[in-house]
């Protein structure tokens, strides 16, 4: 993705992984039939499914903000020496760490780090080991997490229910311990640059990260959709979501509340060049990624 400018904020994004890797048939409980995808394809971005393959193309990636005021990390993908099962144990990790650096960014140079929720591919480079602990990456930010989405996996993690890899023990919690986790509501607002908007479903209290600037509008979606797909059919959850039916909800919502407008769209999954546009078609939606 070019670095996109939103009024006096520039984004860029920071990639871990990118490629295709996921055949939707496996990832989508609503997958009945070949035919409806195929029906889809043409009106899809042709960056978003490899045909040869029969697989999705899905992006790992960190979206850097950085505002007159703050630089800041939304999402932080699998990290490194986290020991996850497979997909997620890829090699080459190396290269979010190049590309973070290579904006002539330090890992003390980051002020915020917001979590749009506490899954393993997205609060991954969280923590860092050292000495045999994991402690928190970034040592000058203070970490977002939403309040009741931590406790959820607090609960979760006591009751011996940790995601895998154990995510809460080795990401989460050792930002709490170290003094450096924001827990947060709904209508957090960091100033008047970077809101909340609530998108539950996909995990218990998932949201959207919105950026403003001088007008303008852009939002980071983490995980309300990992896939075009899900714009041609709102109603298609993943397998993973904690509840399906809220996130179809919310997804539907979202995409109403976007669509026709020049809100800039940044889900994290979504191939290069990922930022786009949402368009209204009927009950469906279009999604076009900007390419200038």
């Amino acid at each position: 993705m070019k670095q996109l400018r939103i009024g006096d904020i520039t984004i860029d994004a920071v990639i871990e992984r990118e490629g295709p890797w996921r055949r939707p048939q496996d990832f989508f409980p609503a997958y009945y039939d070949e035919a409806t995808f195929k029906r889809h394809l043409p009106s899809m971005e042709p960056e978003v499914f490899d045909t040869a393959l029969g697989m999705m193309v899905i992006t790992y990636q960190t979206f850097v903000v950085r505002t007159p005021r703050y630089t800041i990390l939304v999402d932080t993908c699998t990290g490194e020496d986290k020991g996850h099962p497979p997909p997620f144990d890829f090699p080459g990790k190396e290269r979010w760490r190049n590309e973070l650096f290579a904006l002539g960014i330090g890992y003390d140079k980051i002020d915020y780090v917001f979590c749009t929720h506490l899954h393993i591919d997205h609060t991954g480079w969280n923590t860092s080991l050292r000495d045999g602990r994991w402690v928190p990456t970034f040592p000058n930010a203070k970490y977002i997490f939403h309040k009741k989405e931590y406790a959820v996996w607090e609960a979760e993690h006591a009751k011996g229910n940790d995601p895998p890899g154990t995510v809460f023990r080795d990401n989460c919690l050792p930002i709490v311990e170290a003094g450096q986790a924001l827990l947060v509501d709904d209508d957090y607002a960091l100033d008047d640059t970077i809101t909340l908007t609530p998108t539950p479903g996909h995990s218990p209290c998932h949201c959207c990260v919105n950026i403003f600037s001088r007008g303008r509008r852009a939002v980071v979606t983490g995980d309300m959709m990992h896939h075009i797909i899900q714009c041609r059919e709102p109603d298609w959850s993943p397998r993973v979501d904690w509840d399906g039916k809220q996130a179809a909800v919310s997804r539907r919502k979202f995409l109403s509340s976007v669509a026709d407008t020049d809100t800039l769209i940044l889900p994290i999954h979504f191939p290069t060049p990922t930022a786009g546009l949402v368009i209204a078609d009927g009950d469906r939606f279009n999604y076009r990624f900007r390419r200038d």
